[in-house]
Protein backbone atom coordinates (compact mmCIF):
# COMPACT_ATOMS: atom_id res chain seq x y z
CA UNK A 1 0.00 0.00 0.00
CA UNK A 2 1.42 3.25 -1.00
CA UNK A 3 2.06 6.25 2.28
CA UNK A 4 0.32 9.31 1.78
CA UNK A 5 1.93 12.29 0.31
CA UNK A 6 2.82 14.93 3.16
CA UNK A 7 1.93 18.58 1.98
CA UNK A 8 3.57 21.89 2.61
CA UNK A 9 1.11 23.95 5.62
CA UNK A 10 -1.27 26.04 4.42
CA UNK A 11 -1.70 29.40 6.13
CA UNK A 12 0.09 31.02 9.15
CA UNK A 13 -1.78 28.90 11.81
CA UNK A 14 -0.56 25.36 10.30
CA UNK A 15 2.86 26.76 9.79
CA UNK A 16 3.13 27.82 13.79
CA UNK A 17 1.56 23.88 14.40
CA UNK A 18 4.07 22.89 12.20
CA UNK A 19 6.92 24.69 13.74
CA UNK A 20 5.60 24.00 17.53
CA UNK A 21 6.38 19.91 16.42
CA UNK A 22 9.42 20.37 14.90
CA UNK A 23 10.67 22.41 18.07
CA UNK A 24 9.07 20.00 20.38
CA UNK A 25 11.00 16.67 18.66
CA UNK A 26 13.94 18.56 18.59
CA UNK A 27 13.80 19.40 22.51
CA UNK A 28 12.76 15.60 22.76
CA UNK A 29 15.28 13.96 21.54
CA UNK A 30 17.74 16.75 22.81
CA UNK A 31 16.35 15.18 26.37
CA UNK A 32 16.90 11.67 25.19
CA UNK A 33 20.70 12.69 24.44
CA UNK A 34 21.48 14.19 27.65
CA UNK A 35 19.76 11.83 29.83
CA UNK A 36 21.42 9.12 27.80
CA UNK A 37 25.09 11.40 28.77
CA UNK A 38 24.40 11.60 32.17
CA UNK A 39 24.03 7.47 32.26
CA UNK A 40 26.33 7.02 30.55
CA UNK A 41 28.49 9.44 32.65
CA UNK A 42 27.04 7.65 35.94
CA UNK A 43 27.70 4.21 34.41
CA UNK A 44 31.51 4.88 33.18
CA UNK A 45 33.37 3.49 35.86
CA UNK A 46 31.45 0.12 35.26
CA UNK A 47 32.18 0.11 31.54
CA UNK A 48 35.56 0.64 31.79
CA UNK A 49 35.98 -2.23 34.21
CA UNK A 50 34.28 -4.38 31.50
CA UNK A 51 36.63 -3.21 28.76
CA UNK A 52 39.88 -3.19 31.21
CA UNK A 53 38.33 -7.13 32.00
CA UNK A 54 37.47 -8.28 28.29
CA UNK A 55 41.25 -6.67 27.30
CA UNK A 56 42.55 -8.80 30.40
CA UNK A 57 40.50 -11.91 29.07
CA UNK A 58 41.75 -11.78 25.75
CA UNK A 59 45.36 -11.19 26.36
CA UNK A 60 45.36 -14.27 28.63
CA UNK A 61 43.84 -16.45 25.85
CA UNK A 62 46.59 -15.09 23.19
CA UNK A 63 49.15 -15.88 25.61
CA UNK A 64 47.54 -19.58 26.17
CA UNK A 65 47.08 -19.81 22.57
CA UNK A 66 50.78 -18.93 21.99
CA UNK A 67 52.17 -21.29 24.81
CA UNK A 68 49.95 -23.97 23.78
CA UNK A 69 51.51 -23.90 20.12
CA UNK A 70 55.04 -23.54 21.43
CA UNK A 71 54.75 -26.67 23.66
CA UNK A 72 53.26 -28.60 20.89
CA UNK A 73 56.22 -27.02 18.72
CA UNK A 74 58.67 -28.42 20.92
CA UNK A 75 57.06 -31.71 21.89
CA UNK A 76 57.11 -32.30 17.88
CA UNK A 77 60.36 -31.05 17.29
CA UNK A 78 61.81 -33.87 20.03
CA UNK A 79 59.12 -36.59 19.31
CA UNK A 80 60.84 -40.02 19.20
CA UNK A 81 59.42 -43.49 18.67
CA UNK A 82 61.59 -46.76 19.99
CA UNK A 83 60.52 -49.92 17.63
CA UNK A 84 59.31 -51.52 20.92
CA UNK A 85 56.46 -48.95 21.01
CA UNK A 86 55.76 -49.32 16.98
CA UNK A 87 55.53 -53.12 17.68
CA UNK A 88 52.87 -52.58 20.50
CA UNK A 89 50.35 -50.06 17.77
CA UNK A 90 47.42 -51.20 16.23
CA UNK A 91 47.46 -50.18 12.31
CA UNK A 92 45.51 -46.76 13.44
CA UNK A 93 48.08 -45.85 16.22
CA UNK A 94 50.86 -47.02 13.49
CA UNK A 95 49.43 -44.68 11.14
CA UNK A 96 48.99 -41.63 13.37
CA UNK A 97 52.42 -42.12 14.73
CA UNK A 98 53.84 -41.90 11.41
CA UNK A 99 51.85 -38.46 10.50
CA UNK A 100 53.51 -37.12 13.39
CA UNK A 101 56.78 -37.74 12.04
CA UNK A 102 56.32 -36.12 9.11
CA UNK A 103 54.83 -32.93 11.02
CA UNK A 104 58.14 -32.82 12.42
CA UNK A 105 60.13 -33.32 9.56
CA UNK A 106 58.32 -30.05 8.36
CA UNK A 107 55.25 -31.45 6.89
CA UNK A 108 51.54 -30.20 6.65
CA UNK A 109 50.06 -33.80 7.46
CA UNK A 110 47.02 -35.54 8.07
CA UNK A 111 45.76 -39.30 8.12
CA UNK A 112 43.92 -40.90 5.49
CA UNK A 113 43.91 -44.34 5.99
CA UNK A 114 41.38 -46.51 5.95
CA UNK A 115 38.29 -48.28 3.68
CA UNK A 116 38.91 -46.68 0.18
CA UNK A 117 41.72 -45.21 0.70
CA UNK A 118 43.73 -46.39 -2.36
CA UNK A 119 47.06 -47.40 -1.25
CA UNK A 120 47.78 -44.21 0.91
CA UNK A 121 47.24 -43.88 4.56
CA UNK A 122 49.03 -40.81 5.55
CA UNK A 123 49.49 -37.98 3.12
CA UNK A 124 52.54 -35.16 3.84
CA UNK A 125 52.66 -31.69 2.17
CA UNK A 126 56.07 -30.54 2.14
CA UNK A 127 57.17 -26.91 1.35
CA UNK A 128 60.29 -27.84 -0.75
CA UNK A 129 59.66 -31.48 -1.49
CA UNK A 130 56.11 -31.07 -2.34
CA UNK A 131 53.78 -34.26 -1.77
CA UNK A 132 54.65 -37.30 -0.04
CA UNK A 133 52.24 -40.41 0.55
CA UNK A 134 52.82 -42.95 2.53
CA UNK A 135 51.20 -46.41 2.97
CA UNK A 136 51.89 -47.95 5.97
CA UNK A 137 52.51 -51.57 7.12
CA UNK A 138 52.22 -52.76 10.51
CA UNK A 139 53.03 -55.77 11.33
CA UNK A 140 54.05 -58.60 13.45
CA UNK A 141 57.65 -58.76 14.70
CA UNK A 142 59.74 -60.41 11.95
CA UNK A 143 56.49 -60.09 9.18
CA UNK A 144 57.37 -59.22 5.70
CA UNK A 145 56.11 -56.95 2.82
CA UNK A 146 56.14 -58.14 -0.23
CA UNK A 147 56.27 -56.92 -3.96
CA UNK A 148 52.08 -56.86 -4.25
CA UNK A 149 52.46 -53.73 -1.97
CA UNK A 150 54.80 -51.42 -4.62
CA UNK A 151 52.59 -52.37 -7.40
CA UNK A 152 49.87 -50.72 -5.59
CA UNK A 153 51.17 -47.67 -4.36
CA UNK A 154 53.20 -47.42 -7.45
CA UNK A 155 49.87 -47.25 -9.36
CA UNK A 156 47.85 -44.55 -7.21
CA UNK A 157 50.50 -42.42 -5.99
CA UNK A 158 51.12 -40.19 -8.97
CA UNK A 159 47.35 -40.57 -10.80
CA UNK A 160 45.66 -40.58 -7.59
CA UNK A 161 47.45 -38.45 -5.16
CA UNK A 162 49.62 -36.27 -7.07
CA UNK A 163 52.23 -37.22 -5.05
CA UNK A 164 56.00 -36.59 -5.72
CA UNK A 165 57.21 -38.95 -3.36
CA UNK A 166 55.57 -42.43 -2.36
CA UNK A 167 56.85 -44.05 0.84
CA UNK A 168 56.04 -47.36 1.87
CA UNK A 169 57.05 -48.40 5.82
CA UNK A 170 56.70 -51.15 8.20
CA UNK A 171 57.81 -52.11 11.42
CA UNK A 172 58.99 -55.19 9.66
CA UNK A 173 61.19 -55.78 6.91
CA UNK A 174 60.29 -56.15 2.81
CA UNK A 175 61.01 -59.24 0.96
CA UNK A 176 64.26 -58.43 -1.89
CA UNK A 177 61.79 -58.37 -4.47
CA UNK A 178 60.22 -55.59 -3.17
CA UNK A 179 62.85 -53.43 -2.21
CA UNK A 180 64.24 -54.20 -5.26
CA UNK A 181 61.20 -53.12 -7.25
CA UNK A 182 60.73 -50.06 -5.74
CA UNK A 183 64.33 -49.07 -5.79
CA UNK A 184 63.68 -49.11 -9.47
CA UNK A 185 60.59 -47.78 -9.77
CA UNK A 186 60.66 -44.80 -7.04
CA UNK A 187 58.50 -46.23 -4.50
CA UNK A 188 60.78 -45.66 -1.43
CA UNK A 189 60.78 -48.12 1.27
CA UNK A 190 61.59 -47.79 5.49
CA UNK A 191 61.91 -50.96 6.92
CA UNK A 192 62.38 -51.79 10.34
CA UNK A 193 65.76 -50.54 10.36
CA UNK A 194 65.64 -47.86 8.96
CA UNK A 195 62.53 -46.68 10.80
CA UNK A 196 64.78 -46.86 14.03
CA UNK A 197 67.06 -44.68 12.68
CA UNK A 198 64.07 -41.95 11.38
CA UNK A 199 61.82 -42.33 14.62
CA UNK A 200 64.14 -43.07 17.15
CA UNK A 201 67.14 -41.66 16.64
CA UNK A 202 65.88 -38.33 14.92
CA UNK A 203 67.06 -38.33 11.00
CA UNK A 204 64.20 -36.65 8.66
CA UNK A 205 62.71 -38.51 6.19
CA UNK A 206 64.33 -36.63 3.52
CA UNK A 207 67.72 -37.32 4.51
CA UNK A 208 67.23 -40.81 5.30
CA UNK A 209 65.49 -41.49 1.56
CA UNK A 210 67.75 -38.67 0.23
CA UNK A 211 64.64 -37.24 -1.24
CA UNK A 212 64.81 -33.80 -3.36
CA UNK A 213 62.58 -31.11 -4.83
CA UNK A 214 64.31 -32.15 -8.45
CA UNK A 215 63.01 -35.44 -8.34
CA UNK A 216 59.81 -34.63 -7.46
CA UNK A 217 56.42 -36.10 -9.71
CA UNK A 218 59.15 -38.48 -11.37
CA UNK A 219 57.62 -41.62 -11.29
CA UNK A 220 58.42 -44.02 -13.93
CA UNK A 221 55.85 -46.24 -15.51
CA UNK A 222 56.20 -49.80 -14.11
CA UNK A 223 57.53 -52.06 -16.62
Amino acid sequence: MALPRLRRPRGTAEVVSAAIVVVAVFVLALRMLMAAAGALAQAWPVLLMLVVLVGAVGVWRLRQTSTQRRREEERVATLRFTLVEFDAMDDRHFEHALRDLLVRDGCTARRVGGAGDQAADVIGDHPRLGRIVVQAKHTRVGGKVGSSVMYAVKGTAGPVHKAAHAVVITNGTFTRDAMAWGERHSVHWIDRHRLERWAQDGAAMHELLGLSAARAGRFRRAA
